[in-house]
């Protein structure tokens, strides 16, 4: 059983220039002859750059990804983590000084991420916080952060981030999890936050 084809419509050469009508010999042909192919080309070559840049570009992203360590992973969620922080309490004073001035705010952790990994990524640990003065340059300024605490979250849950925690260690494809998570709390909050 063969199968028959309609035969081709004649169309137009696109190149300005030629306009010559012709029946195209497979489908997507465009242009004439090839001399008009070599004329009509140069046009394609922005978009076909573009096309493999992007590739490149993707290819690259995906083997820097393969090379990430733990650290690097842990790196990322920390910067999500912190960036959904100063998202949630944004428009809030700083906790340990309760100023409201324009300065730069940071994502503060009441207990130290050194002293309690495992609190790390504890969404009552970390409180917006002013960068230079109390996070910086009072390393943390705990003795007004404590009572800042108390009066946010209540005295009962600042004792019990002052308790014993069980440590924590985070898999890569954990941290990958949580980036992903607070990435997306982030986002929306910041279009609840346009709306």
């Amino acid at each position: 059983m063969t199968i028959e084809r309609k035969p081709a419509k004649p169309k137009k050469c696109r190149v300005a220039t030629c306009r010559t009508l012709f029946v195209p010999s497979r489908m997507g042909q465009a242009v004439c002859s090839p001399a008009c192919a070599l004329i009509d080309g140069p046009r394609h070559a922005p978009k076909a750059r573009k096309a493999l840049a992007d590739i490149e570009r993707k290819d690259i992203k995906v083997r820097k990804e393969k090379l990430k360590s733990r650290a690097d992973h842990l790196k990322d969620t920390q910067q999500a983590f912190n960036a959904w922080i100063r998202a949630r309490d944004a428009g809030h004073p700083c906790i340990s000084c309760g100023t409201t001035a324009d300065v730069q705010y940071c994502a503060g952790h009441y207990r130290t991420t050194a002293a309690s990994p495992e609190l790390r990524f504890e969404p009552l640990n970390v409180h917006l916080q002013c960068n230079r003065n109390c996070n910086m340059g009072k390393s943390g300024n705990l003795l007004g952060y404590r009572p800042g605490l108390i009066q946010k979250i209540g005295i009962e849950a600042v004792e019990w981030l002052e308790g014993p925690h069980e440590p924590k260690k985070y898999t890569v494809e954990q941290l990958k999890a949580i980036t992903a998570e607070y990435r997306a709390k982030t986002r929306e909050l910041k279009r609840g936050q346009a709306a």
